[in-house]
């Protein structure tokens, strides 16, 4: 049994943010049922492709079942609407506006499930001052203010390297459903969770909104140091990079008794607290980065490492996939897709020994649970399924 097992999901949801909350859920036990378009979920035409199938697809809808509705017939939502009667829970991530044009408004849908959990992500939230008003990852991070802190500040503000705003408002989604899925438990009541990627990229911020708030000051790109821990940046190596995390002045003085060059370090005057450090960063950074360039990022991580100081080198993808703590933490899903074959996917990172979150169904293929989904879920006849094929108000996958 995992935690979520008898929890039911309709998920209209495409591309990213709202799938990777719908995929979450389903690691921890919830039944998912996606509702696909004929030609299928947006992001099943995203690179890369193997055999034709998106493996981009492939990484953020494992566990789910696929079913293709004619959503613009009458018949295909009659049928979105008794499966609302058999969900604890829809999903969606449309434009704002879009599910009330289709008729599935929160107040409607109440009327056929009125427990029902209804989740929404948008980019600026339905009840906003920019109601409707499209967007996509890259639109939160830049107006949220993730990219002006972001990048060095020679450079152009930068985008964060995964789309962190459409992941991390999955996952506060995803949390919002828990918490509402245990107030339904308690009180048999659903309830409309309506969240904003800007309000989630606000939420990360950290301690750029307090910097602000307290003193006045602007954040700004610094590169990848931190701006209140010092030394806590990227260096130089003779074959590549590394990171050298020092938050506090032991780890300081570990890090300088442990390194023959820098044993007199710790009698200097400007680098004798983490204030100091901060404030001489740029002359640190120079003094520690002459040394590492002389050296291995393999030799110095052990050497730093032995020594009790956090470190670690700049792993490029390749390394990270093949590392082998990565393999003994079962980060890898390895499945073997009807079309595309051999697959390998990043796998779950939730550790829970009673109910494992790690092994999983293979993402499905277009249109593939149609049928199951319409005879076990909603018990309808081999004629009736033949008739909605023959009306092209479904899909089957032969």
């Amino acid at each position: 049994m995992r935690p979520l097992e008898g929890v039911k999901i309709l998920d209209l949801s495409h591309v990213l943010a709202m799938p990777y909350c719908t995929m979450v859920l389903s690691d921890l036990g919830a039944e998912v049922i996606k509702i696909e378009k004929n030609d299928g979920d947006d992001s099943r035409k995203f690179g890369p492709y193997k055999n034709g199938e998106s493996a981009y697809f492939m990484s953020i809808n494992r566990n789910k079942k696929s079913i293709v509705l004619n959503l613009k017939e009458e018949k295909g939502k009659e049928i979105v609407r008794e499966l609302i009667k058999k969900c604890d829970v829809i999903t969606e991530n449309f434009r704002p506006g879009t599910m009330e044009k289709l008729g599935f408004s929160y107040e409607n849908i109440k009327k056929i499930n009125p427990s029902i959990i209804y989740a929404t992500i948008s980019q600026f939230g339905n009840d906003s001052v920019y109601p409707g008003r499209p967007g996509y990852d890259i639109i939160a991070q830049a107006y949220g203010g993730l990219m002006s802190i972001t990048g060095y500040p020679d450079n152009p503000p930068t985008r964060v390297g995964s789309s962190i705003a459409d992941i991390i408002s999955g996952l506060f989604s995803a949390i919002a459903i828990l918490g509402a899925l245990r107030t339904k438990d308690k009180t048999g009541k659903g309830q409309y969770i309506d969240t904003a990627m800007v309000d989630c990229i606000i939420a990360i911020l950290e301690n750029a909104a307090v910097r602000y708030t307290v003193s006045g000051e602007i954040p700004q790109r610094i590169g990848s140091r931190h701006p209140s821990l010092t030394p806590f940046d990227v260096f130089k190596t003779l074959d590549g990079h590394m990171v050298i995390g020092i938050g506090n002045d032991h780890l300081w003085e570990m890090f300088c008794k442990s390194i023959p060059e820098f044993n007199l370090l710790i009698m200097a005057e400007r680098f004798k607290n983490n204030d100091f450090r901060t404030k001489n960063e740029a002359e640190l950074k120079k003094i520690i980065e002459e040394w590492t360039q002389k050296h291995t990022t393999e030799d110095l991580v052990k050497m730093i490492t032995d020594a009790g100081v956090p470190c670690g080198p700049v792993n490029t993808i390749d390394r990270v996939i093949n590392d082998e703590n990565t393999k003994y933490r079962k980060m890898l899903f390895e499945f073997d897709h009807p079309i595309a074959g051999k697959m390998v996917t990043a796998n779950s990172p939730l550790n829970l020994p009673l109910t494992p979150c790690k092994d999983h169904i293979r993402p499905p293929a277009l249109g593939e649970n149609t049928e199951e989904v319409l005879s076990k879920v909603l018990g309808y006849s081999k004629e009736k399924i033949e008739e909605l094929k023959k009306d092209k108000i479904i899909y089957v996958r032969e």
